[in-house]
């Protein structure tokens, strides 16, 4: 079955949503404890935030990982069905 086919089918929408949000969160969580961890475990929060999400750096932040997300849903439902 093509790509284009599987992605009218309303089960291709949920096992990729199944994919990708959890994938999403993993990549977050994962990015925050490689790029904050002292922040974290300090909880230092104010500058946890300054350095990843103010000033318009969440979008930035959160955008690679959405689009990452994206794709490997879309990759892997594919190819699993």
């Amino acid at each position: 079955m093509a790509f284009l086919e599987k992605i009218k089918q309303p089960e291709f929408w949920s096992n990729f949503l199944k994919v990708a949000i959890p994938f999403f969160v993993i990549v977050t969580v994962i990015s925050l404890l490689i790029n904050s961890s002292s922040e974290i475990f300090s909880g230092d929060f104010v500058t946890l935030n300054k350095n990843n999400f103010s000033d318009g750096k969440w979008k930035n932040f959160f955008g690679f990982k959405i689009i990452f997300s994206v794709f490997y849903g879309l990759y892997i439902t594919n190819k699993k069905m």
